[in-house]
């Protein structure tokens, strides 16, 4: 696809703030971030647009943007469980974690709705697994045992927040699996989905990307209709929905190009990239006017 952006219904007023997803959204599917999109970054900034990395990544998988963010140094993670400071070592400015309690009882809603769920707990400190959970990212320090006991008060480790409760399945479709998952026990948590495989990202109850991206621009006195979103994954759903205007890549799930004001073409065609310069270029030329 390398048509221009489908532009959303109306005029696009100039933005103030640019929230973009990372993995299928800005950065390509080798997990870099072009050239082009380098500079489109620096070149909102500098025209006075503040740019907020806003992923389901956990903070120390930031590394890949780390060198990309200007002005505040901000960016939020684990679906709107934390904003980390990326200026000063990944250092956690916000948690907004999720209850043990209303995490096991997620655990045990799956055990019965989807047997054979396994689960790994993000903690601000790292991650832990079942010994069943597959093996996405191996992590040496990752203590392993089940659900049940990773999230006990009382272990080792267990007075950290905990950010996310993933919960995956071998045989279960990714979408089915959330469908069933919302069903079980989004009465204790907020449930979705980024990965292509059927591993589901558990929030605490009203946390999401749109949530917290609300909290920060309610801080910087920046309304829904100043921002401009980008993402490809249901996780991304309430935060496309939630901005005034707002990007599916051409890479989007359904339910996400269904959410989204506007298109862009793919991550590997700098989707993103291409939005903010002819919104730079736009805003040169109503300044020029």
């Amino acid at each position: 696809m390398t048509s221009a952006p489908q532009r959303p219904d109306g005029p696009t007023p100039t933005p103030r703030l640019i929230a973009t997803d990372l993995d299928g959204t800005l950065l390509r599917d080798d997990k870099s971030v072009s050239p082009r999109t380098v500079a489109a970054l620096a070149a909102a900034e500098e025209a006075g647009i503040e740019v907020f990395f806003v992923t389901g990544r956990p903070a120390r998988w930031m590394d890949v943007v780390s060198d990309h963010v200007h002005g505040h140094g901000l960016a939020i993670c684990a679906n709107g469980a934390a904003v980390v400071d990326l200026h000063a070592g990944r250092e956690f400015v916000q948690v907004r974690a999720l209850p043990r309690a209303a995490a096991l009882a997620v655990v045990d809603a799956l055990r019965i709705a989807a047997p054979g769920t396994s689960f790994a707990v993000e903690l601000t400190t790292g991650i832990n697994y079942e010994p069943a959970y597959p093996p996405f990212f191996k992590d040496p320090a990752a203590r392993i045992a089940t659900a049940e006991e990773l999230l006990r008060e009382d272990t080792a480790g267990g007075a950290a927040p905990v950010l996310k409760l993933l919960a995956h399945h071998s045989e279960i479709a990714p979408d089915e699996f959330l469908t069933l998952a919302r069903s079980a026990a989004d009465a204790y948590a907020s449930i979705t989905r980024s990965s292509p495989t059927s591993l589901l990202e558990i929030s605490g109850h009203g946390v999401s990307k749109a949530s917290t991206l609300a909290l920060c621009c309610a801080e910087r006195g920046i309304s829904p209709a100043e921002v401009v979103a980008f993402g490809d994954m249901p996780n991304d759903v309430e935060m496309l929905s939630w901005a005034g205007t707002s990007y599916a890549m051409g890479n989007a799930h359904p339910d996400v190009i269904a959410a989204a004001s506007g298109r862009t073409v793919a991550n590997n065609e700098d989707g993103v990239a291409l939005v903010i310069e002819r919104i730079l270029a736009e805003l040169i030329a109503q300044q020029k006017a």
